[in-house]
């Protein structure tokens, strides 16, 4: 997976499908190389009110398609 054309810029929902924000940028564990964050930044209103990211676990993403889908409540 080239992270830069798949992640950046998709789109994330929450488990109620509603859009959080958009991919900004991915961390890495430095030993493994293994994906451990995304970075997301968020979209609508509120990003022209303030600049602001979250950090999301890899742990809870369900599915990374055309748009990446956190688990809900009943995944975990």
């Amino acid at each position: 997976m080239r992270i830069k054309n798949e992640l950046f810029g998709k789109e994330i929902l929450d488990a109620d499908i509603q859009i959080v924000g958009k991919v900004s940028d991915v961390i890495f564990d430095k030993d493994t190389f293994e994906l451990t964050d995304l970075v997301i930044k968020k979209s609508g209103f509120s990003e022209q009110i303030k600049a602001s990211e979250n950090v999301i676990p890899i742990e809870l993403v369900k599915v990374i398609g055309d748009k990446i889908l956190l688990k809900g409540e009943d995944d975990l």
